[in-house]
């Protein structure tokens, strides 16, 4: 019986989506004397609300015009907006915002799809040791988080301090390639203070009697063990591969197009890499915050944690209102409604 319900259900949808709302689209332009394009532009106000109708609409169009234009060149642009009123029989000289309107959301659109072709390269891309550039990057992280403290060599168990699992950071950046590399150094350079007091934060002992116990061991152990035994008790994540874990989340609500809510709607025209890196920014801003309230019992529960973490995201970003805020500062940033 199930089974029976499921597919009437199908096809009464198919029914509505093939002919009854085709029908429903030609009563209505005949009756306000505008096409779905017009309607979208002029009832929502510029941002994720518009531009995800616009969307859905060329991508369900039987025109190849239209479900063509998802996919121009940016360059491009502005001449299939051209191609598109004239299909639509729309006077530009008397309609003048709606070609400027169309425009904008479909640079966003082509934009997300060239962000996510940028992104997906980074990833895809392996740290190199050989490579000076991918060197002089990490070096660079490390004199932005460790200012003051010099690094020993280039392989050393100083690069746990910073949250590395080893004493190469090369084998951490596997899942991520460069892009993991790429927001972590951002997010040190433009926000220093944020990342800054985060890698402190991660290091602090989780409980207060840690506290005690730590002081009494301080004044019988050198300073290496006192170190590295602050490190065995801290708050309970190591901040670099948090910075990787997060680079993945970001890069799923990416690919996925959840993030399509929050770019929509802080990028006037074309997302750019440096919106993916704010976000970021504001992701680990956010996690560091969700981490101290769950207060997890220690490092196993990470996992339970981020998905907790990912589906709280995801909800914010059902809102087509929703973006976070594009200040440049992470510290700046917190959600809004637009």
């Amino acid at each position: 019986m199930k089974h029976f319900l499921r597919v009437v259900t199908q096809f009464l949808v198919f029914l509505y989506c093939k002919c009854l709302w085709r029908g429903l689209k030609f009563v209505v332009r005949k009756f306000t004397g505008r096409c779905e394009l017009q309607r979208i532009c002029y009832n929502n106000k510029h941002g994720a609300r518009r531009t995800l109708k616009i969307e859905s609409s060329l991508r369900y169009s039987k025109n190849e015009l239209l479900q063509s234009a998802l996919s121009v060149h940016p360059d491009k642009v502005e001449k299939t907006i051209d191609d598109i009123m004239a299909l639509k029989k729309i006077n530009p000289d008397t309609n003048p915002q709606l070609g400027i309107s169309l425009q904008a959301s479909l640079f966003q659109i082509v934009g997300y799809r060239s962000l996510v072709a940028e992104v997906e390269k980074l990833r895809r891309e392996p740290y190199d040791c050989e490579n000076p550039h991918h060197e002089e990057m990490l070096m660079k992280l490390w004199k932005e988080l460790r200012p003051d403290t010099p690094l020993t060599g280039r392989i050393s168990k100083q690069w746990c301090e910073i949250g590395f699992q080893g004493s190469d950071p090369k084998t951490d950046f596997r899942g991520m390639g460069l892009l993991g590399l790429h927001n972590l150094l951002y997010f040190a350079e433009h926000d220093k203070a944020t990342a800054l007091q985060m890698l402190h934060d991660s290091l602090q002992p989780k409980h207060k009697q840690y506290i005690t116990e730590l002081c009494a061991l301080h004044s019988e152990m050198n300073q290496t063990d006192w170190q590295q035994k602050n490190l065995d008790k801290a708050i309970g994540y190591s901040f670099a591969i948090v910075g990787i874990n997060i680079t993945d989340l970001a890069y799923s609500l990416l690919v996925s197009g959840a993030l399509k809510t929050h770019l929509y709607n802080v990028a006037p025209e074309i997302p750019s890499l440096l919106h993916f890196q704010q976000t970021f920014c504001y992701l680990m801003q956010e996690f560091h915050h969700f981490w101290i309230e769950e207060d997890p019992s220690d490092i196993m529960e990470f996992n339970r944690v981020r998905s907790k973490f990912h589906r709280k995201v995801l909800r914010q970003l059902k809102n087509p209102d929703m973006a976070l805020c594009p200040h440049f500062s992470a510290s700046d940033l917190h959600l809004v409604n637009l």
